[in-house]
């Protein structure tokens, strides 16, 4: 992973001890989330940073703002989160689509770049056809085969999300998308993950949940979902709040290698 990456996922997502890295075969005999429960039925991806690589802006950002585009791209990502969170905690929601044109709006200006309507529609496009993680597809492909119902579960706008999941390759390898617009309040709102459960027609010990974000690891765990925890980058600490991953994976292939040998 690039250094400026690595800067961005410790200044605004990261946190903690590290977790150790244990091989997929170790934490096999995990796969049982609980005494008494059952195995997962069906698997909620998170979309940016777990599926969709919203860094993969930056070569445009860096196009349209020379010596620029580094700073843009991460602190764009970091006010569209920030923002998400600001607003379900004031009880004003705006989808997902908004607060990326805010989060691009105000690091522009806090950057002293001037963003024209035709940069602003270019970079707003291009959020549509995010780059997948090279993991992405076959992984999915290989817990398809299991029979596993699969979908997204992000703080994304619908159209916004189907439009990534077809440019990226993937929209035939989902059962659903689902958006915080059905319930109008973001991650890691426990009622967003509930959503995983009452769409996908299974009971909430029966969904698996992926992220490459640490918080929203913690907030399906405190939901009740059995979490995997994509750790992209090997010296990430897992964030202090109380429900780490079950699971701790390098890709999405390797979540296949512990459904197989749940």
């Amino acid at each position: 992973m690039a250094p400026d990456r690595r800067e961005f996922i410790r200044s605004v997502s990261a946190a903690t001890a590290v977790v150790s890295t244990t091989s997929a075969e170790g934490i096999a005999s995990m796969m049982q989330p609980a005494s008494g429960t059952t195995t997962i039925k069906a698997i909620a991806f998170d979309a940016y940073g777990t599926l969709f690589d919203v860094f993969s802006v930056t070569a445009l950002c860096e196009q349209l703002f020379p010596a620029n585009g580094t700073a843009l791209a991460q602190l764009w990502r970091a006010k569209q989160l920030q923002y998400s969170l600001l607003r379900s905690l004031m009880a004003r929601h705006k989808d997902f689509w908004q607060l990326t044109e805010d989060g691009l709006v105000y690091a522009t200006k806090s950057l002293k770049l001037e963003l024209t309507s035709e940069k602003r529609h270019q970079l707003m496009d291009a959020y549509l056809r995010l780059a997948v993680f090279p993991d992405v597809k076959p992984g999915l492909e290989a817990l398809k085969k299991r029979g596993l119902r699969l979908a997204i579960l992000s703080n994304g706008e619908p159209k916004m999300l189907q439009a990534a999941a077809a440019s990226g390759g993937i929209s035939t390898l989902l059962d659903a998308i689902i958006s915080v617009e059905d319930v109008k309040i973001f991650k890691p709102s426990p009622r967003v993950y509930q959503l995983s459960s009452s769409r996908l027609n299974v009971g909430m010990n029966e969904v698996g949940f992926v992220s490459s974000n640490s918080w929203d690891v913690n907030g399906a765990g405190a939901a009740g979902l059995l979490t995997f925890w994509i750790q992209r980058n090997a010296g990430e600490p897992p964030e202090e709040l109380g429900f780490p991953a079950r699971h701790v994976v390098r890709a999405i292939t390797d979540v296949d290698v512990l459904v197989a040998k749940g």
